[in-house]
C-alpha cells in the first residue's frame, strides 16, 4: 500500500505569496523553505536560530510570519507566556492539533476523528460555516506529573 505524500506547501505558499502581489525576496523565500521543512509548529525564535548567519533579521521573520497568517498560509496557536507557534497551513485542509505543557513547554500533535466529526455537528448546529479551527489542549505532560 503506497504513503501518500505531504502536499508541497513550499510551492504552494510561494505562488500563493506571488498571486497576492508580493515579490520574491531571499528572506521570505528562507523563511518558507524553512517552515516548509519543519514538523509540528516553529516559533519565531527557533526560524532564526535556524536561519542564523544567513543576513535574515528577526523584524523580517516576524514580517513575513505575519503576512503567512494574514494569508492563511500557515496556522498561528498560542503556546502560553506569550509564544506563538506556527506551522504550515496545507491547501487541502489536513491538519492536526496540540497538546501544550503549561510546566516545561513540550508541545506535543494529535489527530482525533472524533473530534472533527463533533466540530462538524457543531458547525451544522450552529449554521455557521467553520472555514478553519484550532484545537490546543493545556496541562501537565507525564514527565512533569512524575516529577510532581
Amino acid at each position: 500500500m503506497a504513503v501518500e505524500a505531504k502536499p508541497d506547501w513550499r510551492a504552494h505558499a510561494l505562488a500563493a505569496l506571488e498571486r497576492a502581489g508580493y515579490r520574491s525576496s531571499a528572506p521570505r523565500s528562507a523563511v518558507v523553505e524553512t517552515m516548509a521543512s519543519e514538523g509540528c509548529g516553529v516559533t519565531a525564535r527557533e526560524l532564526a536560530d535556524r536561519l542564523h548567519g544567513r543576513g535574515i533579521g528577526q523584524a523580517s521573520i516576524y514580517r513575513t510570519l505575519e503576512l503567512l497568517d494574514q494569508l492563511r498560509l500557515v496556522q498561528r496557536f498560542d503556546v502560553g507566556a506569550g509564544v506563538a507557534r506556527y506551522e504550515p497551513a496545507f491547501p487541502s485542509g489536513e491538519h492536526h492539533h496540540h497538546v501544550v505543557c503549561d510546566r516545561c513547554g513540550a508541545v506535543t500533535q494529535f489527530e482525533d476523528d472524533d473530534l472533527e466529526r463533533a466540530i462538524e455537528r457543531l458547525s451544522q448546529r450552529l449554521d455557521f460555516a467553520v472555514d478553519a479551527h484550532d484545537v490546543v489542549l493545556r496541562g501537565e505532560c507525564p514527565a512533569c506529573r512524575e516529577r510532581g
